[in-house]
């Protein structure tokens, strides 16, 4: 959740020097010889059933595995944004849903999130929440979505 104050490559930027996620087997590799596009990755098996889908099924897992393509973080771009305004994105009334167990974005740095946003309307806990909560825990995930609607509608 970025804010309205910093870039919002701010928060990416916070979450790598925090060195918080074990990258196992993530392939970091870059897109040029000259270094001038952002580095790719593509998270591996290690990785994925350790750290984003390791409360999901094996179905989950499987499929979630299959889909998975090379990326970036997209950091660089985000560094040439200006703040998002507190006029717009700072107007709109924030629930954070906090994942008790995502290892991916451990709890420590989704509380870090919520303290950096000067105002969080409430904060919401799924147990038994990995990185990926609406395969490992559906029905919560949508009974708390369901409850920001009926609140904050």
């Amino acid at each position: 959740m970025p804010d309205d104050r910093s870039p919002p490559s701010y928060v990416l930027d916070k979450f790598v020097e925090g060195k918080t996620l074990d990258w196992m087997d993530t392939e970091f590799k870059p897109q040029d010889p000259e270094g001038k596009l952002p580095t790719s990755m593509l998270f591996r098996p290690l990785v994925t059933r350790a750290n984003l889908y390791q409360l999901c099924s094996l179905e989950d897992l499987t499929l979630g595995m299959s889909m998975m393509r090379v990326s970036s973080m997209f950091v660089d771009d985000l560094r040439l944004q200006q703040p998002y305004t507190a006029a717009r994105y700072g107007s709109v009334r924030k629930v954070f849903l906090v994942c008790k167990d995502d290892h991916s974005i451990v709890e420590g740095f989704q509380r870090w999130m919520i303290e950096n946003y000067p105002v969080v309307d409430e904060v919401k806990e799924l147990h038994g929440a990995d990185h990926m909560a609406m395969l490992s825990t559906p029905d919560e995930l949508a009974s708390c979505l369901a409850d920001i609607v009926k609140n904050y509608a």
